[in-house]
């Protein structure tokens, strides 16, 4: 139909072919955002390379709200008609708190701590200290949202955070640097958590329209004035010069258009061990694209800890198809015993 909306649209598909889009949707998505912070630290090197009066214009900040701008105007295209008074007629003072929330923590908070991270420590050990989520994720689905608890994928993600601490260790010497960018890094990971948890609550009964545009914008505001606290008045002064919006382009089509497009219909359709078992390989895909793109030295513990991260996967994928037999043994046991019963009921004498 013309005018059906977005979400209508996928929410017409079959079960099974909703949950294999949102789970290829989580991977796409982690793909991006893995090399998101290398297209950030990349533009932000190139800023410092053609400075305007001595100043970097192409500073994390100006990134992220130039960035987020940019990304309203194809949303708007794509999502104008979720934007009924019908639609908004639905949505409860809970919804506009659940939405207003979301926006703060996923187009706010979070991104001002992983280029705060970005801005103190190597790509990789951003990369790296993330791997705390995916173990967390899933813990805090199971308690806060009532998700059933994979254990297999728990595990997978485990292993992967193991992996990741053992290649933090060998780089480390046989240490452990925890300076402020990995501080930033952790917050900005549980602050990720919180943020996919009220996406995972606020999306149910709200269109995908209202929500991304919604977030975009009141997050941009917040984002705004919270830079201006802590940075002071000057901090935007060069936004729109000419070369950030020359280089910006970049990071809006393909982190913030592509990456948020994809991860919010993830989080729409996809399960939680999906979403955890796809964000379990953005440790690998970050280092090799930091490696590609910056250049940036993995050091001595990428191949030993790759190998780890890489068995949580092969875990994971495991536990997935054995759980997929085990449903489908048991849907087959099911349909037998239906068939027996109704054969069962065709015999009149049973021989007693």
């Amino acid at each position: 139909m013309a005018h059906a909306s977005s979400q209508t649209r996928l929410d017409a598909l079959p079960d099974t072919s909703r949950l294999m889009l949102g789970a290829a949707l989580a991977w796409l998505a982690v793909v991006i955002f893995a090399a998101g912070n290398s297209i950030v630290s990349l533009l932000a090197e190139i800023g410092a390379e053609h400075r305007v009066m001595g100043r970097n214009v192409i500073t994390y900040c100006n990134l992220l709200f130039v960035g987020s701008l940019m990304s309203l105007v194809p949303m708007s295209f794509i999502f104008w008609r979720d934007w009924t008074l019908e639609n908004l007629r639905k949505l409860t003072r809970w919804h506009w708190t659940i939405l207003t929330l979301s926006a703060f923590l996923s187009s706010a908070l979070t991104p001002g701590l992983f280029f705060y991270a970005l801005e103190k420590t190597t790509v990789t050990n951003v990369v790296l200290v993330g791997r705390i989520e995916p173990p967390l994720f899933l813990l805090a689905a199971w308690f806060f949202l009532r998700e059933e608890f994979e254990p297999w994928a728990f595990a997978a993600g485990l292993v992967a955070l193991c992996g990741a601490v053992l290649m933090l260790w060998m780089n480390g010497g046989g240490g452990f640097a925890f300076g402020k960018g990995e501080i930033g890094a952790f917050l900005a990971t549980l602050s990720y958590i919180a943020s996919t948890l009220v996406a995972r609550t606020g999306l149910r009964g709200i269109p995908l329209g209202i929500y991304v545009i919604y977030r975009t914008v009141v997050g941009t505001i917040f984002y705004f004035f919270l830079a201006l606290y802590l940075f002071g008045r000057d901090h935007f002064q060069d936004v729109f010069h000419p070369t950030v919006w020359e280089y910006v382009w970049i990071y809006a089509v393909i982190v913030v258009i592509g990456g948020q497009f994809a991860w919010a219909l993830a989080l729409k359709h996809a399960r939680s061990g999906d979403v955890s078992l796809a964000t379990s390989f953005s440790p690998v895909a970050g280092i090799l694209i930091a490696m590609v793109l910056l250049g940036e030295d993995p050091g001595p513990g990428l191949l030993p800890g790759g190998v780890v991260i890489l068995l949580g996967i092969v875990i994971g994928q495991y536990g997935r198809m054995r759980s997929r037999r085990m449903r489908e043994d048991c849907a087959t046991k099911r349909q037998a015993a239906e068939r027996a019963l109704e054969h069962e009921g065709e015999v009149n004498f049973k021989g007693a």
